[in-house]
């Protein structure tokens, strides 16, 4: 062989190595990105336990602290899973998510096409819990309102939807935009037949309140460290690093011979 082609050879071996090396950083940074969302989105626990009590006391004369007003449709234990896809669907995901949350888009963003495509052809149920765990990390209210929006819209029979949309517009962590009940309403103008008075009325008059801090509430006492949780046959496969779309489509039809 001769040097002109061992060196030819040997530079195809060097550009294969970096190209490898590449897609690894690439993985790695994926992966980071992921991570660092979720660690975001579990600093201030301790800080939204004080918040939701603090606004508990605060409210003690005012619309919170009534009756607490679940969504329509809601099921499970004290009616706080907004449930999507079909009642008989086997397995159920449980998720547990707060609009304001980083990692909960990312999440979103990337297994939506998948989790719509499982719900829609009768293969999977999934139980949606709303949290205000970013309110307490950085203060404000947008959890909260974006919440209750949600609840409005499961009123409407419009949650999917509109829990797509809020996710799509999301605002940077730092930017309580949510907490403006107008910037809610507005969004809805994107989920057909949503804007409605009643919609609004909801939304404005936080009919949904004390069920989201209720939520908030459960999430706390069940131990859980951070958003979105969420759950599949009894493990949390969002912490799963291994985890893909299609690996969690192979689970859940594996799930459903059982």
């Amino acid at each position: 062989m001769s040097e002109k082609n061992r060196e030819g050879k040997r530079t195809a071996r060097e550009r294969l190595a970096v190209e490898r090396e590449k897609q690894k950083s690439a993985e790695k940074r994926r992966r980071a990105l992921i991570v660092g969302a979720s660690v975001v989105c579990v600093l201030g626990l301790a800080a939204v336990i004080g918040v939701v009590a603090a606004n508990a006391g605060k409210d003690k004369a005012g619309k919170s602290s009534g009756p607490i007003a679940a969504p329509s449709g809601a099921q499970g234990k004290d009616s706080l899973a907004i449930p999507v896809g079909k009642d008989g669907a086997r397995p159920t995901l449980t998720v547990w998510e707060d609009f304001r949350c980083p990692a909960c888009q990312a999440f979103e963003m990337t297994y939506r096409p998948t989790i719509h495509e499982l719900t829609d052809s009768g293969q999977l149920r999934v139980e949606y819990h709303l949290v205000r765990l970013i309110d307490g990390n950085l203060g404000g209210t947008g959890s909260l309102r974006a919440a209750n929006a949600a609840a409005c819209a499961q009123d409407a029979g419009k949650f999917r939807d509109y829990h797509d949309v809020l996710y799509q517009n999301q605002p940077k962590e730092t930017d309580d935009a949510f907490a403006d009940n107008s910037k809610l309403i507005a969004l809805a103008g994107k989920v057909h037949g949503l804007d409605t008075p009643a919609f609004r009325t909801c939304v404005n008059d936080g009919t949904h309140d004390s069920w989201v801090d209720k939520s908030a509430a459960a999430f706390r006492s069940s131990g859980f460290s951070g958003t979105p949780t969420v759950i599949l046959n009894g493990k949390n496969i969002y912490q799963d690093q291994t985890m893909t779309p299609a690996k969690l489509k192979q689970l859940v039809q594996e799930a459903a011979k059982r």
